[in-house]
C-alpha cells in the first residue's frame, strides 16, 4: 500500500484516448494526487462536455495549445506541478516533444513522464524508416543529460487496437485478411490505453520511487502468426494470410516517402525494439493483469463476428 500524498500536484497533458485513461486511473487510486489536465483551448460542444466531466471528477483544468506555445509560456504553466505526464503524441507536430521537455526542465518540475508510450527507441536507434522517432531520442538525450528532474519512460508497444485499424493495414476485417509485417515470426508488443493508464498510475505510485529509467509494460507480446490464429478463432473462419517482407515494405515506402503509415509498417517489420517478453515486464512481475490480444478481439470484434 502506498502512502497517500494529497499535497502532490500532477498535470496530465492531453485528455484524448491515452490521457483520459491515465486521468481515470489516477483519480481512482486511494493515494491519488491532485490531478489537473492541460487542454487545448476550444469552444466546441465536445470540449464543453469534457470540461464538465473532468470538473465533476475533481480534475482541475488549465488551457494552452502545446503545438504552438513557446517554451517560456509553457514553463510558467508547468511550474506549479510536482509531476507532469505528457499524453500528447506525434499529432501535435514535429518539435512538440522537444519543446514540452524543454519547458518541463526549465520549470524545474520534480518528475516527468514524457510521451514515449510506444516502442523502445533506444533499440531502434536513429535513422529508422520512421524519422519522427529521432525526436524521441532527442528527448531521451535531454533527460539523461540533466539531474534536476527525475524522469520515467513507460514503454508500452503498440496500442492493441492499432492491430485492427483498417488504415494501419495489419488486420483487414472487411476481407478477413492478416498481413504480417516482416514475417510470420516477427513479434509485436501491444497494450490497451486502459491498461497503460492503470500501469502508469501504479508506476507513479510505487515506493521507493521509480526514477530515471525505462519501465517496460505489455498487455501481450505475439507474433503475426499468433495474430492470424486469433482472428481465425474469434471470427470462426479461415483468414487470408499475406507476408509483407521488409524489402517489400521499404519499396512501398520509397514509392511514397512521406506516408507515415508506411514508415510505421517498415519499422515494425524490422522487428527491433518493437517487442519484449511479457514475462519480465512491470505488470507481469507484480502480477497486475492486462488485456491480451485475444481478449480484446473477443470483446471488440463480437459485432463484426455477428455480421460476418
Amino acid at each position: 500500500m502506498t502512502t497517500p500524498r494529497s499535497d502532490e500536484q500532477l498535470l496530465v497533458i492531453g485528455a484524448g484516448e491515452l490521457g483520459g485513461a491515465v486521468i481515470a486511473a489516477l483519480t481512482r487510486r486511494e493515494d491519488a494526487p491532485g490531478v489537473t489536465v492541460l487542454l487545448r483551448p476550444s469552444n466546441s460542444e465536445r470540449h464543453d462536455r469534457l470540461r464538465e466531466e473532468l470538473t465533476a471528477r475533481g480534475v482541475g483544468i488549465v488551457e494552452a495549445d502545446v503545438a504552438t506555445a513557446k517554451v517560456p509560456e509553457l514553463a510558467v504553466l508547468l511550474r506549479g506541478f510536482d509531476t507532469v505526464v505528457s499524453c500528447i503524441g506525434f499529432a501535435a507536430g514535429p518539435g512538440t516533444q522537444r519543446r514540452i521537455t524543454e519547458a518541463v526542465l526549465t520549470a524545474g518540475v520534480s518528475r516527468y513522464v514524457p510521451w514515449q508510450f510506444g516502442v523502445d527507441y533506444d533499440a531502434i536507434g536513429r535513422g529508422s524508416p520512421q524519422d519522427l522517432f529521432d525526436e524521441q531520442l532527442d528527448v531521451r538525450d535531454m533527460l539523461r543529460a540533466q539531474h534536476a528532474t527525475e524522469w520515467v519512460i513507460v514503454s508500452t508497444g503498440m496500442f492493441t487496437s492499432f492491430l485492427f485499424e483498417p488504415d494501419v493495414g495489419i488486420v483487414d476485417l472487411a476481407t478477413n485478411t492478416v498481413n504480417a509485417l516482416g514475417s510470420w515470426d516477427t513479434e509485436v508488443t501491444v497494450t490497451t490505453p486502459e491498461d497503460i493508464g492503470v500501469l502508469t498510475a501504479e508506476i507513479l505510485g510505487t515506493r521507493p520511487r521509480i526514477a530515471n529509467q525505462v519501465v517496460y509494460v505489455a498487455g501481450d507480446t505475439i507474433s503475426y502468426r499468433d495474430l492470424a490464429d486469433i482472428v481465425e478463432r474469434v471470427r470462426g473462419v479461415p483468414v487470408t494470410r499475406n507476408e509483407w517482407t521488409v524489402p517489400y515494405l521499404l519499396d512501398e515506402l520509397n514509392r511514397r516517402p512521406d506516408d507515415h503509415l508506411r514508415k510505421y509498417r517498415a519499422v515494425f517489420a524490422q522487428g527491433t525494439g518493437v517487442a519484449w517478453p511479457k514475462a519480465g515486464t512491470f505488470n507481469a512481475v507484480r502480477g497486475i493483469p492486462t488485456t491480451t490480444t485475444e481478449e480484446w478481439a473477443r470483446t471488440r470484434l463480437s459485432r463484426a463476428v455477428m455480421r460476418s
